[in-house]
C-alpha cells in the first residue's frame, strides 16, 4: 500500500474509514435525490468519472478509495492531493456502501453540482444543444448526454419533469461527459424553447410522426444552422405543446422493418446529422431561417 509520500493527502483519522464513519455515512446519503438537492453534491463512481471530475477545478470535494484502488490509480490520488482534495482510505465494505455498481472499481468522489444557468449557457453561443424533456430513465438520459458531448454539443438541458442529471446511473451512463458540457436544469420546458429561439437557435422536435424527414433536411443543407434538438421520453415522446412550439417536427426515416428507434439511437442519428452539417465548409454559414418549413 502506498504511503502519504506518494503524494496523497490522507485524512487525519487513523485507519481506513468504515461504513459507520460519519463522512462515509454522509456521502452515502447522496444516493437520494433529496440529499443531493439539499447539499448541492453528488457521487461520481469509478476512475473514469473521477479523472474527468478532477479536470474541473474546485468540483471534487473528497475522494474515497480502497487502499488497493488508491495504489492502482495513484495518479488520480496524486492529482487530488495537488488540488488540496482530501483523499480518504476506506474499507471494501465502506466502498461498497458508497458505490451502486455490483463490482465497484474502488474509487468514489464527492462532487459539487455543476449546474449552469440557461442564459449563461446560451451566452456562449452554442451551435448545438440537446434538450431532454420528460425523460425519466437515468440510463437513457446519461447516454444522450454522452452522445451530445461526442457530437460536439456545448450544452445539455434537463427540462421540466426530467430525471436528475446527478442520479448515479445517469452519471455513470454519461461516461464522464457530464463534466464536459454545460449542464442546465430548467423547470419550464416552454421557457426553454423560447430562450433557445431568442438566442438564435432553430428548435427541432424529434417525433415519429414529424412532418419533416431528417434525410430531407440534411440533403437540403437545412441542418447547418445553430440547432437545439428536443428529445422526449422513449415511451411517450415529447409533450404535444412542446412539439407544437418547435420550429420543425422531425422524424428519423426507417428504411427497414423496425417499428422505431430507441431514444439513444434516435438522438445519436439526429445530433450527428447536425454535427456533420455544421462542419461542412459549404454549409457552415447557413442561418436559422434555413431550417424552417
Amino acid at each position: 500500500m502506498p504511503s502519504p509520500a506518494h503524494g496523497r493527502r490522507l485524512d487525519a483519522v487513523p485507519g481506513p474509514f468504515t461504513p459507520r464513519t460519519p463522512r462515509v455515512a454522509a456521502a452515502r446519503r447522496l444516493h437520494r435525490r433529496r440529499d443531493r438537492d439539499a447539499t448541492g453534491r453528488f457521487l461520481a463512481e469509478g476512475p473514469q468519472a473521477v479523472r474527468e471530475a478532477l479536470t474541473r477545478p474546485g468540483l471534487v470535494v473528497e475522494l474515497f478509495g480502497t487502499p488497493a484502488a488508491l495504489d492502482r490509480y495513484r495518479d488520480l490520488a496524486a492529482r487530488a492531493a495537488t488540488a488540496d482534495v482530501p483523499v480518504s482510505e476506506v474499507t471494501d465494505e465502506a466502498l461498497a456502501a458508497l458505490a451502486e455498481t455490483v463490482t465497484p472499481q474502488g474509487l468514489v468522489a464527492v462532487c459539487r453540482h455543476l449546474d449552469v444557468p440557461l442564459d449563461r449557457a446560451l451566452a456562449a453561443a452554442p451551435r448545438l444543444v440537446a434538450v431532454l424533456a420528460g425523460i425519466r430513465d437515468p440510463g437513457n438520459a446519461g447516454t444522450v448526454l454522452r452522445t451530445a458531448d461526442a457530437a460536439g454539443a456545448r450544452a445539455v438541458v434537463f427540462a421540466g419533469d426530467t430525471v436528475d442529471p446527478y442520479n448515479g446511473k445517469c452519471v455513470r451512463a454519461s461516461a464522464g461527459s457530464l463534466f464536459h458540457v454545460d449542464v442546465v436544469r430548467a423547470a419550464d420546458s416552454g421557457e426553454v424553447v423560447a430562450a433557445l429561439r431568442a438566442a438564435g437557435l432553430a428548435v427541432l422536435a424529434t417525433t415519429g410522426y414529424g412532418d419533416s424527414d431528417l434525410d430531407d433536411l440534411a440533403d437540403a443543407g437545412r441542418l447547418a444552422a445553430p440547432t437545439a434538438w428536443l428529445f422526449g421520453a422513449e415511451a411517450h415522446g415529447l409533450p404535444d405543446e412542446l412539439t407544437a412550439a418547435a420550429d420543425s417536427r422531425v422524424r428519423v426515416p426507417l428504411h427497414g422493418q423496425a417499428e422505431s428507434l430507441n431514444l439513444a439511437a434516435a438522438a445519436a442519428v439526429c445530433l450527428y446529422a447536425s454535427a456533420r452539417a455544421q462542419r461542412s465548409p459549404a454549409r457552415g454559414s447557413a442561418t436559422k431561417e434555413s431550417v424552417r418549413p
